[in-house]
């Protein structure tokens, strides 16, 4: 049997109200509302289900252009193609083509914005936005993302490559990091032309040849016992974070948020919460006779240990350099005593301590990722023993 087509004519699509579908042959159909809007519908079978796809109200598309609608839909399913399915990745493929020309600048915007939750304060989202943006956004700010290329990346990075290597080599990964993230949302692919490893590698010179990498000054770990001797001569908080920043071997950051609820004294135990540590895990610190010492005297309560000049308000870093400054020792930083005490552990303690122990006193991970799975506890005894032989060599000058 023969189907029908155009059973419809202008007229009853003009005049029919009545809700319900009408059709015009070949899977065409008007369909009136309750409300009295009309569309068209191309209805058809694929796969054994029922498919309804909308061709657009009537008031847009007339008659004619319906029924060439749908016609070419029927060409399609004689094709093997999906006309629903092809025209949901045609839209999807528009809308990428649309996305693909957001700006650099933007992609950088939505990438801090994604990330800046996770980050571990403002400033470091604030030195992202401030390093692209008199780095990166003169180059290539306005341009699609989609259009960032080798060229342009070596461009930027030249000028400041040789005099200003370490904003480079950052400015570097956090563009290879947006250019990442624009690739997963599909808004630029292909390899990432900010990739250092196999890529730009071959053309820039290798960062360590031209600004070699310097870890922070430290003190000779010999000279520290003469050194905690004349910092003890120095009155005020700041000095006395110092001298605990030496004597437990912590970061100059831990140190001076650290609070009286951190410290067990009936345990000579300092716990440091995840969120403060850089490695984002809990760290046991045993406080050493001279460590419990220096905290005997001091106004506990719940609030920070080494509070500034306003009640309730930790150190800023500068006032621990400042401590430093005052000393006259400009050759030295507050983090190099970790190194020191490092220094000291490889070569006056070798032989008492393994170099785990000594590590985890210092809470770096370990780099061999199975080792660490499979090591979980913190070695606290012996961590014990380890800080108190530290101390009394720090204090030998100033028993």
């Amino acid at each position: 049997m023969v189907a029908r087509f155009k059973k419809l004519s202008a007229l009853v699509v003009r005049n029919v109200d009545k809700p319900g579908h009408y059709g015009d042959g070949g899977g065409l159909w008007l369909q009136v509302s309750r409300s009295g809007s009309k569309s068209w519908v191309f209805r058809y079978d694929r796969a054994g289900s029922r498919h309804e796809m909308g061709l657009g109200a009537v008031h847009t598309v007339d008659l004619a252009t319906a029924r060439v609608q749908a016609q070419a839909c029927r060409l399609q399913l004689q094709n093997g193609v999906d006309p629903l399915v092809e025209r949901q990745q045609a839209r999807a493929a528009r809308m990428r083509e649309i996305a693909r020309q957001l700006s650099f600048d933007e992609c950088a915007a939505a990438y801090i914005a994604a990330h800046r939750p996770g980050w571990e304060n403002a400033k470091h989202a604030a030195q992202w936005e401030s390093t692209l943006a008199r780095y990166a956004s003169p180059h290539i700010g306005d341009l699609p993302v989609a259009a960032v290329d080798t060229h342009l990346i070596v461009e930027l990075l030249s000028p400041i490559w040789a005099t200003k290597t370490e904003t480079a080599t950052r400015l570097r990964g956090r563009i290879e990091s947006i250019l990442d993230w624009a690739t997963v949302k599909q808004y630029r692919d292909g390899d990432n032309p900010a990739r250092w490893r196999g890529h730009l590698d071959n053309l820039l010179a290798m960062p360590t040849k031209i600004a070699p990498v310097r870890n922070h000054p430290a003190l000779p770990w010999r000279d520290i016992a003469a050194f905690v001797a004349d910092l003890r001569q120095r009155e005020g908080n700041a000095a006395r974070a110092v001298e605990f920043a030496i004597l437990t071997a912590c970061r100059s950051g831990e140190v001076r948020g650290a609070t009286w609820s951190e410290i067990d004294l009936g345990a000579n135990l300092w716990i440091v919460p995840a969120e403060r540590m850089k490695a984002r895990k809990e760290h046991r610190v045993p406080l050493s006779t001279g460590a419990m010492n220096l905290l005997a005297p001091m106004s506990q309560g719940s609030g920070h240990i080494f509070t500034g000049r306003d009640a309730g308000v930790p150190l800023s870093d500068m006032s621990l350099t400042a401590v430093l400054r005052r000393m006259g020792r400009h050759d030295i930083t507050v983090h190099g005593f970790r190194s020191t005490f490092r220094d000291w552990c490889a070569e006056a303690a070798g032989n008492m301590f393994s170099r785990e122990v000594c590590e985890h006193a210092l809470a770096h991970s370990l780099p061999d990722k199975v080792e660490a799975a499979y090591r979980r506890g913190d070695l606290l005894e012996k961590r014990v023993l380890l800080m108190q032989a530290w101390s009394s060599f720090c204090l030998t000058k100033s028993a």
